[in-house]
Formats: C-alpha cells, sequence, structure tokens
C-alpha cells in the first residue's frame, strides 16, 4: 500500500515568507551584528535592540529554531549567540558579510515580490518604476553613498562564488582578463592573488571608479589592476585573454544579451575564453530552483531580463563565432559558463 500524501512541503512553502521575514528583520536590526562574539538574555538583547518586551522571547526562539541562533539555557535566563554561521556572515565586523544583499531584499525586493501576479501577467517591472519613479540603476548611480553600499552588497554575495572560479579555472594559458561590470574590482583581485602571471582590467560606469580604485590600492594590487572607465552599451570593451561577466548577463534582454557577447568576441583573440558567471539554470530547467527564481526576480525587476541555461548561452555564443564551451560548477546555484573563441 502507497503511504499516505504528506500536505507539509506545501505548507511549508506557502508559510516560507514568515521565516524569511524574521530572518530579515533580523540582519536590519543588526540582532547578529550586535552579539557579535558575546551572548546575552533576551532582556539585555532586547534593550540593546530597543525592542517591545511582548516580542524578544518568541522573535529570538524563532531565529534558535530556525537555525540562526544558539541558546544556553532556557527560560529568562537563556543566553542567546551567534552560529558559527551567522557570525562569520552577518556580523558587519567580519570580513565575510553578506548581510548587505540580505538588506537590499527587506528594503526592496520583499515587497516588491507581492506583485509576482502583475509581473507575470503584463510582463512588466514592478519595482520603482511602476510607481513612475527611476529605475535603481538611475537612483544608484547618482547616490554615490548608496552605489558604495550597493557594490558592497554584491561584493559580500560574489565573493565565495569569485574565489572559486580564480580556483577551478585554468587561467596557464592565459596573461590578461578584463572584468565587464567589474564593481569594486573584487573578481580581478581573486584572480591576481591566485595567479601571480595575470595582468587585470576592472571595466565599469564612471562612476565606480573611484571605489574600484581604492578596494585595489587597499589589496596592494594597483601595479596588476587596471581600472578602466566606459559604457558596455557604447563603447568597445578592453582586449583581453579572458573576458568576465559576473551577474552582467541576466540583467539584460535577449538583443543586449547578445550585443554584449558580440562585444566579447571582438574583444578576444583567438582561443580567448569569455566567461559568465551566473545561477545558470539547468538545461532540463527542474534543478537549480534558485537560479529560476532569480529569473523570476528579473522580471520584476526589468520586465525583459532573465536568467538563462548553459545550452541557451551556447546558442548565442554560437551565433557570435565561438567554437566550443564548458560549464564549471562553483557553488551552490552559482557556475560558470564559458566559451572558447
Amino acid at each position: 500500500m502507497s503511504a499516505a500524501l504528506d500536505p507539509s512541503r506545501i505548507l511549508e512553502v506557502g508559510f516560507s515568507f514568515w521565516g524569511s521575514k524574521v530572518l530579515l528583520t533580523a540582519v536590519e536590526l543588526e540582532v547578529f551584528t550586535k552579539l557579535g562574539h558575546q551572548s546575552m538574555t533576551a532582556e539585555e538583547l532586547g534593550q540593546v535592540l530597543g525592542l517591545h518586551p511582548r516580542g524578544i522571547f518568541d522573535f529570538f526562539d524563532a531565529l534558535v529554531a530556525l537555525g540562526f541562533l544558539y541558546r544556553d539555557g532556557d527560560g529568562a535566563k537563556g543566553r542567546y549567540r551567534n552560529t558559527e554561521e551567522t557570525a562569520q556572515f552577518l556580523n558587519k565586523h567580519e570580513p565575510g558579510y553578506i548581510g548587505g544583499i540580505l538588506e537590499m531584499c527587506n528594503d526592496r525586493l520583499f515587497k516588491f515580490w507581492s506583485d509576482l501576479g502583475p509581473a507575470l501577467k503584463t510582463g512588466k517591472p514592478q519595482n520603482e518604476i511602476k510607481h513612475s519613479q527611476k529605475s535603481v540603476f538611475e537612483t544608484l548611480y547618482e547616490d554615490i553613498p548608496r552605489l558604495e553600499q550597493f557594490i558592497g552588497a554584491m561584493t559580500g554575495i560574489s565573493r565565495g562564488n569569485f574565489q572559486a572560479f580564480a580556483e577551478k579555472f585554468d587561467f596557464s594559458k592565459y596573461g590578461t582578463l578584463c572584468d565587464v561590470g567589474g564593481a569594486s574590482g573584487l573578481l580581478s583581485m581573486l584572480v591576481a592573488k591566485q595567479h601571480p602571471q595575470m595582468q587585470c582590467i576592472t571595466f565599469d560606469l564612471p562612476q565606480v571608479e573611484s571605489i574600484a580604485k581604492k578596494s585595489i590600492e587597499q589589496e596592494g594590487l594597483s601595479d596588476r589592476i587596471q581600472v578602466i572607465s566606459g559604457d558596455f552599451f557604447t563603447n568597445s570593451l578592453p582586449k583581453a585573454d579572458v573576458i568576465t561577466m559576473g551577474m552582467i548577463l541576466h540583467d539584460w534582454n535577449l538583443e543586449k544579451k547578445k550585443h554584449l557577447i558580440h562585444l566579447a568576441y571582438q574583444a578576444l583573440p583567438e582561443n580567448g575564453a569569455f566567461i559568465a558567471i551566473e545561477n545558470l539554470i539547468d538545461d532540463a530547467r527542474r534543478e537549480n530552483a534558485f537560479g529560476l527564481l532569480m529569473s523570476l526576480n528579473m522580471l520584476i525587476e526589468f520586465g525583459d531580463a532573465f536568467d538563462f541555461t548553459g545550452a541557451d548561452f551556447w546558442s548565442w555564443c554560437q551565433e557570435a563565432g565561438f567554437k566550443s564551451y564548458e560549464v564549471i560548477h562553483l557553488a551552490g546555484p552559482c557556475s560558470a559558463v564559458i566559451a572558447y573563441k
């Protein structure tokens, strides 16, 4: 006899926004940063955070049950502390902090995802543009402090994938790299540290130049990494043996994706490599749920932008003239998809 059907998975996903909002609010309130490497009772932590007594036990114990805090002891004397993961990744004072992207989820994406239904029916963005405001990119590039915060968020979330790429890709045949949309220069810095023969270029809009130069100088890599400003929709790309785009292609529609791939082809020498680092959807579109959800997020943010499979990427690269391709899994849902000229 077959086992009885169980609706628990349906309910788990249906109510998952509860747990999401608890974590995002904890990041917003700096729970993990305030705890740091110490422990506190609920009353002590509540006072530090300025919380009303009614919710403190439910809130902190929910974080315990969700696996984001430890609690030593029970009741009013129980003491809360960070887990190993939250201590490393959600404490603002640690270099591995990835909370910036969660802050952005809480500030913007949580409310915009309420309009997934209208996005699916209209194919139009559901973000600031819907309310006759400027797009997120326009707003960002007008406000340097906010741009720095955004780049910091992207740096935190990309570091693990870029490090895996620097370690897994065979750079032995190459001497130069250009990272397109390079932001803080993180990918170039990680590659330069891992591969002493590589000279790198980080290419982005002029507003980003000072941020990138500051980061590169702090790492002592100014002699190995050049910062070049430009717009990849109006300028050609700097020539290099390897051209990378980390989380860039998914921001654009098909026409602009193909334009960027064509620019990369033109800038590469024979046997050069073009590499897109993305939450690559599996070719059968059955397994990488995060990649598919990210593609829906692109719908909500931009309307006609979308994530893609390795097979999609290869079909566009073949059109541009590339001769072969491969996929290297990096970390979690992220992969590097590589086209060779």
